[in-house]
């Protein structure tokens, strides 16, 4: 199963290694290393996670408190945002026109 990311969640991916990093030295590295394992699990499981609406699932990251936001179909996963859950939660709604609750 194909994984790809919009554009903008690939920024938000990027921005937050960028952000960890300067936290502390290694750190945004860890933080790429558990994108990358739930980005793993999701491709063995994709119905695993938190049903969001009828086709968005939340992946929520074990350290971080960051969830994958993506929609499955029987052949790829589109990642939607990498979501920082404390600040503005929903606001990659925007980005699914067709995903209608």
């Amino acid at each position: 199963m194909m994984i790809h990311f919009l554009e903008i969640a690939q920024q938000e991916l990027d921005e937050a290694v960028a952000f960890h990093e300067a936290q502390a030295k290694g750190l945004g590295q860890v933080f790429l290393a558990e994108v990358l394992a739930a980005l793993e699990l999701m491709r063995r499981h994709p119905e695993g996670w938190q049903q969001l609406s009828r086709n968005t699932r939340r992946c929520r990251l074990r350290r971080f408190p960051y969830g994958v936001i993506y929609l499955a179909d029987q052949s790829e996963i589109l990642i939607v945002a990498i979501a920082h859950l404390h600040r503005r939660p929903d606001y990659w709604h925007e980005r699914i026109q067709a995903d209608k609750t």
